[in-house]
């Protein structure tokens, strides 16, 4: 009997719902919506709706990927355009990508450790229905597979700069007080690249101190793309270096502040943040030969395979190996008066030949211990007019100064940039350029770390 009493009820309750549904899609379609009395999710016209976008959409390289998988993968040593879509089993076969990315993806760029990823469909037998293929960390082409063609687009990421800035005391060396900041230590090479000739930063001391305002280049909002130098302040020695940024001619670099350049015939050293181990005497102890002879030239201990670098601007004059003596050796000829050697190195950079002319910071072979060596090192020498000197007290003129020209338009870069690096960005004001007795308002900005001046 209970039985039949709820039988009789949901029937009377169906009865009830259904002969109100045609006064209900009245309402609706007064109230202005559109009712589908048609069983399933169709529109009126049979068609399927399009999908509602909200919040929690995610998009890759313009791509509505909610209902996708998404695979990364790496290109692999022997890897090719037609190997790589051969294995995917594409619908249509390879030859129409091949086709669509003919103009956007160079075949012989596709080197080994560059990624691409497939969009997929999350059937039970998956449908390929994009092909993204990276031509460097910021291009990519795109590959669309459905429509009725195959069709191909160049996606650029979006690179974000951000100005920040650096302040320090450099208790130990340059490269551990930006590690201790959480600063890509990067940018203490860039720093020593500005100051290579104003700076000897192999006799860094714990009062030296810096400020840098730099930019840094970011994808994807969280990878560091590039670090760019803006402006920066050193205190080396109790003096204080600057650098400014300013372009004459086209070709920007940095200068002081009275307009001199920071660029100079020679760098202070050929390696970076490596230790003196012999400096040039008329009389030193010879570790192999076990007795006193002139030694012309500075030692600088380095791991092997160290890059080498020419401190200027030259003219090869000699490459080859010096048997009980120098082993790998390469001679520059500067100009007419100043001539350079490299000695004891592992190897030569490729295409590095006799009359080649190098650049200032090209490098030209690395560390080693060939010929007479207890160990790696690189023995450098300077000669002037054909004589030995000292490298660590020579003096070399610096490259052309601001032209009077141009002397406004770089007093206002000047003050920009000084304001900018006393700026709340880099914490204490700086209220005028200061001198070269003068120090620097840092604060206490010591990191605690410990080892090698670098």
């Amino acid at each position: 009997m209970g039985r039949q009493t709820v039988k009789a009820n949901v029937r009377t309750g169906s009865r009830a719902v259904f002969g109100r549904l045609p006064l209900v899609c009245g309402l609706l379609v007064a109230a202005g919506w559109v009712c589908s009395c048609k069983p399933g999710n169709a529109g009126a016209d049979g068609s399927t709706p399009a999908p509602v976008e909200s919040d929690t959409a995610k998009y890759l390289y313009d791509i509505r990927t909610d209902s996708l998988d998404v695979a990364g993968y790496r290109v692999r040593r022997g890897d090719n355009l037609s190997l790589i879509l051969s294995g995917l089993k594409l619908s249509g076969g390879s030859g129409a990508v091949l086709r669509a990315t003919d103009s956007l993806l160079d075949p012989g760029k596709l080197y080994e450790g560059l990624t691409y990823q497939v969009l997929s469909t999350r059937d039970s037998v998956p449908q390929v229905r994009h092909l993204v293929f990276a031509r460097s960390r910021t291009e990519h082409v795109v590959v669309d597979l459905t429509g009725d063609s195959v069709r191909a687009r160049l996606y650029r990421k979006e690179i974000r700069e951000q100005q920040r800035c650096v302040e320090a005391s450099v208790r130990t060396s340059l490269w551990r007080a930006m590690e201790a900041r959480g600063i890509d230590p990067m940018l203490a090479i860039y720093l020593s690249d500005i100051f290579a000739w104003q700076i000897d930063f192999f006799e860094l001391q714990p009062a030296d101190s810096f400020r840098v305002l730099y930019t840094e280049s970011f994808i994807d909002d969280t990878v560091s793309l590039k670090l760019s130098v803006d402006a920066a302040l050193f205190i080396h020695q109790g003096r204080t270096y600057t650098a400014i940024p300013f372009a004459q001619d086209s070709l920007p670099e940095f200068f002081d502040a009275e307009g001199q350049s920071l660029r100079r015939a020679f760098l202070k050293a050929p390696l970076d943040f490596f230790r003196i181990t012999s400096r040039f005497s008329n009389s030193r102890f010879h570790p192999v030969l076990k007795y006193y002879r002139a030694h012309h030239g500075v030692d600088y201990a380095a791991p092997a395979g160290t890059p080498v670098r020419a401190v200027g601007d030259g003219t090869v004059t000699a490459r080859g190996f010096q048997e009980g003596g120098g082993g790998n050796y390469v001679k520059i000829r500067h100009n007419a008066v100043y001539a350079t050697a490299y000695m004891h190195l592992q190897g030569f950079a490729r295409g590095l030949s006799v009359g080649r002319h190098v650049r200032q910071g090209e490098v030209i072979g690395y560390v080693g211990s060939t010929g007479l060596s207890t160990g790696p090192h690189l023995d450098f020498r300077v000669y002037k007019n054909g004589t030995p000197v000292n490298p660590l007290a020579m003096e070399s003129p610096s490259a052309c100064p601001v032209r009077p020209e141009l002397r406004d338009s770089f007093e206002r870069a000047k003050r920009q940039f000084i304001q900018k690096l006393g700026g709340p960005a880099c914490g204490d004001s700086i209220p005028s350029l200061p001198d070269d007795d003068r120090r620097l308002p840092f604060g206490n900005t010591n990191e605690d770390d410990t080892g090698t001046n670098g």
